[in-house]
């Protein structure tokens, strides 16, 4: 994992209008992304977007246990709801207006996502790796 640049140095003023947006394909390919900018702002350190259903319903690997390799993950529900569940903390939904601040390298999955969901995803570093796991190896850790 990169450390990325978290103490400000260099960063740089950005302004990201909604009226420009981009929306493109991401990790999850059930979900399309509006980067806000903020990784180049940052010089990496940081990675913002928002996140929104696209109607598609296949299943991708981060529908498994997974987790992410990075020092910093906060979700904020903009509209509609998601339930995972985390390692150690059990089943959780989140609804338009929840936040969840996950720890680093904690194990997780997405169990269902309402139609509409769309969520504000911030993550330091930037370039940050998603490691995946088989049901069994989660099996055997419990």
């Amino acid at each position: 994992m990169k450390d990325g640049n978290t103490n400000g140095e260099g960063w740089t003023f950005v302004h990201n209008l909604a009226a420009e947006a981009q929306w493109k394909p991401g990790l999850r390919n059930i979900f399309d992304y509006r980067d806000l900018g903020i990784e180049e702002g940052t010089k990496g350190g940081y990675v913002a977007h928002v996140i929104r259903a696209n109607g598609c319903k296949a299943e991708d690997k981060v529908q498994k246990w997974h987790l992410h390799d990075c020092t910093f993950q906060m979700i904020f529900v903009l509209n509609g709801w998601a339930t995972f569940e985390y390692e150690g903390q059990g089943v959780r939904t989140i609804r338009k207006g929840d936040a969840i601040l996950q720890t680093p390298r904690l194990k997780h999955r997405e169990i269902a996502c309402s139609d509409d969901l769309e969520l504000l995803e911030i993550v330091a570093p930037a370039d940050f790796k998603t490691i995946t796991f088989e049901e069994e190896e989660m099996s055997a850790a419990e």
